[in-house]
């Protein structure tokens, strides 16, 4: 289930996060929220629930979501210490088994899944808090 698009500067409730309150939005943050917001405005995966390359993608995106969540209400669009623990353990497992399954399941899971890759790589280069 998805909830409203995501917006750089806009919080769950819809009130203002720091980014609209006096934070920086830098060029990555912003590329960062529009990605998640188009990602968010994507229709889901068409196919069985039950479908173990189906379940392997929102896993994957349920994964991602708090951490990119996360960043676009930092009032630096920094990356917290653990979530970039967890970044780093993700890419040295690689992403073998999500495009597999992308491959799998055809095109609109391809561009699904690489546009959900697009934000993982984007979000390994923003800054660490410090």
């Amino acid at each position: 289930m998805r909830d409203e698009p995501a917006s750089p500067g806009i919080g769950p409730q819809g009130g203002c996060s720091p980014l609209k309150t006096g934070g920086r939005l830098t060029p990555e943050v912003a590329r960062l929220g529009r990605l998640w917001r188009a990602h968010r405005s994507s229709p889901l995966l068409a196919g069985k629930r039950t479908d173990t390359r189906r379940q392997e993608i929102a896993l994957f995106e349920s994964w991602l979501g708090p951490i990119v969540e996360a960043i676009l209400e930092r009032p630096d669009g920094t990356l917290s210490p653990g979530h970039g623990r967890l970044l780093a353990i993700r890419e040295a497992e690689g992403n073998r088994e999500i495009w597999a399954a992308a491959g799998a399941l055809g095109e609109p899971a391809r561009a699904y899944v690489a546009r959900l890759l697009a934000i993982q790589e984007l979000l390994s280069k923003l800054p660490r808090e410090r």
